[in-house]
């Protein structure tokens, strides 16, 4: 029997603020496409109190914000974007392209192109992301992508240097200082000064998600993606502390930031709740991290694992924490999830940071149909064909000629038509649509 220990907000309250933030964007994406950079700069002076000559860093400034990181923070970058590198680069390289001869005379093939240009999103609210350049720019370019445009809010009042430093390293063509919708809205609607982009990626807060919602058509995206969500799922074999440690380390993103505890066991459970009410006396991060847990965590006990797989598999969670005697059984058996984090001695933030997989995955429960952001994702899958041979056209136009026929489409029936006349040695099967 599945049991709710703790719940959080209602849907209905969520509903109502998605309305309102809907609302907010579709009217700050029609400023901007109206009014291009003027709106932008006066979105940008209003949430950011940032209004500099130019958006855009030169070299120069790039080089200026590059010396305030210490080495020590830049070798850290250098070593997480290793990891990374090598991950997308794996990736990469199995996707290999395909030709193949389906039938005499007939090759079919496709081919993985890189998307030309793409706008890169890093969030730099309460949290600077520098994770995230790694995360979008440094596998942008690892897919061959031309054009990477990365975008951040300035920090206390200038370039946040650090990022700065990530989205340079990791290969950035062009480098804004511009935060929220104005960013990802100039970068995909274009403006005097910004030519606009094919794609935009990359996490942000509840405004930014829906701007990304917004312009998807007028550009590809890589996810829908909401606030930061993390399941742990746990046994006994794990204590109350660590479990308590890993949802409140991900509460932390926002105080609209999900975490749940999914457990057989109802002593970890409450074992769970009292550790976490003694982290939150000593967590820096305690005042947005209980407001999260207080509004958006849950805690669920079930009397098996195979109930709490039924449950995690319909939670269908963006970050899945799984601390269990057999985690292998979770990795054979869930199909819902953004990335697995298998065993006590890997976590999430190893994911968000440094490890290697990539921290941009989907929530709301997009994780039923996508997985999150990777190599692949900068890749079009182009197919092609070519015909060899004059009777593999006249055979092949045989049968579409018939089955356009069967469809009604007489253009369509004509073009087949063509080439059994040209190329075939027998008559054409039926009088064509043209010829009657």
């Amino acid at each position: 029997m599945i049991r709710h220990l703790k719940t959080g907000a209602s849907v209905e309250t969520r509903a109502e603020a998605d309305r309102q933030v809907r609302e907010t964007v579709e009217k700050t994406l029609a400023d901007i496409e109206a009014h291009g950079d003027k709106a932008v700069r006066e979105l940008s002076e209003k949430f950011d109190n940032w209004s500099p000559t130019s958006f855009r860093l030169s070299e120069a400034d790039i080089a200026q914000a590059m010396s305030e990181v210490s080495q020590r923070d830049l070798e850290d970058i250098r070593f997480a974007q290793a990891q990374i590198r090598r991950f997308a680069e794996a990736q990469l390289a199995s996707m290999q392209p395909v030709e193949i001869e389906t039938h005499p005379g007939v090759v079919l093939g496709h081919k993985h192109l890189p998307i030309n240009s793409v706008g890169c999103y890093i969030p730099g609210g309460a949290y600077p992301m520098v994770a995230s350049a790694h995360m979008s720019v440094l596998t942008a370019k690892v897919a061959g992508v031309k054009r990477v445009i990365a975008a951040a809010p300035p920090y206390k009042g200038k370039p946040h240097p650090a990022i700065v430093a990530a989205m340079h390293l990791a290969g950035a063509d062009e480098i804004l200082v511009l935060g929220g919708v104005q960013a990802v809205g100039a970068m995909a609607i274009g403006t005097d000064t910004i030519d606009p982009v094919d794609m935009l990626v990359g996490p942000g807060n509840a405004f930014v998600a829906e701007a990304k919602r917004q312009l998807f058509g007028r550009v590809g995206i890589d996810l829908f993606a909401g606030p930061t969500e993390t399941l742990v799922i746990a046994d006994e074999s794990v204590d109350g502390l660590l479990c308590a440690t890993d949802l409140l380390g991900q509460a932390e993103h926002g105080p609209t930031s999900p975490a749940a505890l999914l457990t057989n066991s109802e002593k970890l459970a409450h074992d769970t709740l009292a550790a976490i009410d003694e982290l939150l006396k000593k967590l820096p991060t305690a005042e947005i991290a209980r407001q999260a847990w207080e509004t958006h965590g849950e805690v669920i006990v079930c009397d098996s694992h195979e109930e709490m797989l039924q449950v995690a598999n319909e939670m269908a969670y963006e970050h899945v924490q799984v601390m269990t005697e057999d985690p292998e059984l979770y990795l054979e058996k869930m199909t819902n999830y953004g990335a697995l984090f298998l065993g006590p001695r890997t976590n999430v933030a190893f994911g968000d940071k440094v490890i290697g997989t990539n921290h941009t995955l989907p929530t709301k429960k997009a994780a039923r149909y996508t997985g999150g952001l990777w190599v692949g994702k900068f890749l079009k899958t182009c197919t092609y064909q070519r015909v060899l041979t004059d009777e593999a056209s006249a055979e092949i136009g045989s049968y579409c000629s018939r089955l356009c026929a069967l469809e009604g489409f007489a253009g369509h029936g004509e073009q087949a038509n063509e080439r059994v006349r040209r190329y075939g040695k027998r008559n054409v099967p039926y009088a064509s649509a043209v010829d009657a």
